[in-house]
């Protein structure tokens, strides 16, 4: 699939790439990045875990609704938060100039991945597991996708060069 945009969203779990493969992408497309959970830190002028703390998931994705509804992302790679795809708006705003692609890592792999659940600064009900978690969005994932990539069984850079090729 060619882009349809001159940009390009990372969507998927927490664990399952978007930063790390987002700046290779952007280096290889000749792009700029922006990392929405970085943009929500210096917005907040805090970490996602301590907005966590002083209030709750839906304060922290209500904050990541405005970012994703005014970060400039035109020419660029975007590196999405893990619950982005709750943001209706937010989405049809991304899927509207970008091309979505979602980095799709199996559950027991984001298990090896994701050490600090509980302190990750992970939007999510209280006491929901990356289990339920992974259900819950895969879901909404597939629905916003253009692109769906299998990470499983692919290191980084294989990743990088199978999101690539879709793109180009």
């Amino acid at each position: 699939m060619k882009r349809k945009q001159n940009s390009v969203v990372l969507i998927g779990m927490p664990g399952a790439g978007k930063s790390t493969l987002g700046v290779l992408l952007a280096k290889a497309l000749g792009m700029g990045f922006v990392d929405t959970d970085v943009a929500i830190q210096v917005r907040e002028g805090r970490t996602l875990q301590e907005i966590l703390n002083a209030s709750d998931y839906m304060t922290l994705r209500a904050i990541e609704e405005q970012v994703l509804l005014s970060a400039h992302i035109d020419g660029k790679v975007v590196a999405t938060g893990g619950s982005a795809v709750y943001s209706e708006a937010g989405m049809q705003r991304l899927k509207a100039h970008a091309t979505v692609v979602f980095l799709d890592v199996p559950l027991e792999e984001l298990k090896k991945r994701i050490s600090n659940f509980d302190s990750r600064g992970i939007a999510r009900k209280p006491k929901q597991s990356l289990e339920s978690l992974y259900e819950e969005r895969c879901t909404l994932y597939r629905a916003y996708a253009d692109i769906r990539v299998d990470c499983s069984q692919q290191s980084l850079e294989q990743s990088l060069q199978t999101v690539t090729q879709q793109l180009l």
